[in-house]
């Protein structure tokens, strides 16, 4: 059987004090003297919750519904000993941390060194003085309610700080991301550009470009709106990014209706079928241009570069040369990609202009 009272001096002494405040002591006692005893001795402590429990076999199940900053049990009950209920207050990890005064009128040395092996926090006699049972009961309790809140404290600075940590991470990728069409922006590609250039100056090996460009794009921004010209952007960006197969390859939005496009570890060969493929995938928007001199959808002129760097190579050498076969596609109809090498020697990709180019 499980009861709960609570022992005071009168409503007037307890005032503003909150339940969390008490002590909420949960005494585990097969005998209803010692019960009784136990309840007087506390009557007039007004900061002392006392809840009891006569049957040890519910007394962890009473423990984690009362929820006791100090359990005061007996060793010697019937079935259960005290002993054997401690362990598995101790196994519990839900009460494992509540302090427990042993209960006992065995002074036995042996028995007490019993007690605490199996992790009690006291042990007094029975039946103890009122003056030492309040202050060990107040002593224990304070101390776990302490603990409690710095582990409270504890628990809600590190979710403080893992929510910051999100938070700067989050405005960090904000940061690299373009604002019209979430997609890289060319602070992003600096970077990236620098890592992978160094890598592929410490390892030999080859790095490439590709240099895009909206054909005609003021022609769609005057007859169409700057509304409809940010819709464009934004739906070749995407597109761009969706075609990319690899997640070491970068998009980025290099200005106005630029982009710019990071291969690591590609080199000229391989960089132009991906070229291509991008050309091929705007062409399949289909968006309407109707004011376009390639045709009457939108289209991508494209440059291509790659190289090995060479030690005091700078990756600005690089874009240079994309920029210069972008430069070479938009001179030789539009587009098309066009693929440049460091000595300007330029090769077309195999594909068909639109009709009424």
């Amino acid at each position: 059987m499980c009861n709960s009272s609570r022992s005071h001096e009168g409503e007037g002494s307890i005032n503003n004090k909150t339940n969390h405040l008490h002590a909420q002591v949960l005494l585990i006692d097969d005998q209803r003297t010692i019960i009784k005893g136990i309840e007087l001795l506390l009557s007039h402590a007004f900061d002392i919750n006392l809840h009891t429990c006569s049957d040890p076999a519910k007394a962890l199940e009473t423990a984690k519904h009362v929820g006791p900053t100090v359990v005061l049990l007996d060793i010697q009950m019937p079935d259960i000993d005290g002993f054997a209920v401690l362990e598995q207050f101790r196994a519990d990890p839900s009460i494992c941390d509540v302090p427990v005064i042993m209960l006992s009128a065995n002074e036995d040395p042996e028995t007490k060194a019993k007690a605490f092996t199996l992790g009690a926090d006291d042990y007094l006699i029975k039946a103890p003085e009122k003056i030492e049972l309040i202050a060990r009961i107040r002593y224990h309790s304070k101390a776990y309610i302490n603990n409690l809140e710095r582990q409270s404290a504890y628990q809600e600075l590190e979710e403080n700080r893992m929510k910051l940590e999100a938070a700067v991470l989050e405005l960090e990728r904000l940061s690299t991301l373009d604002g019209l069409t979430k997609i890289y922006n060319r602070r992003h590609f600096d970077t990236t550009m620098l890592r992978e250039w160094g890598r592929a100056k410490r390892e030999s090996t080859p790095i490439s470009l590709i240099m895009i460009d909206i054909d005609h794009f003021k022609q769609y921004n005057d007859h169409y709106g700057h509304l409809e010209g940010d819709s464009c952007l934004i739906q070749v960006a995407q597109m761009l990014a969706n075609k990319l197969k690899r997640s070491t390859d970068h998009v980025a939005r290099y200005g106005g209706e630029e982009f710019i496009v990071t291969l690591p570890s590609t080199n000229a060969k391989e960089a132009a079928p991906v070229a291509e493929r991008l050309r091929q995938s705007i062409t399949d928007l289909a968006l309407q241009h109707a004011n376009s001199e390639t045709g009457d959808i939108v289209t991508i002129s494209l440059g291509v570069s790659s190289c090995v760097p060479e030690y005091s190579e700078k990756y600005e050498s690089l874009i240079a040369t994309a920029d210069q076969a972008l430069y070479q596609a938009k001179k030789q109809g539009r587009n098309r990609v066009v693929t440049l090498s460091k000595t300007d020697k330029a090769t077309l990709s195999d594909h068909d202009i639109l009709p009424g180019s």
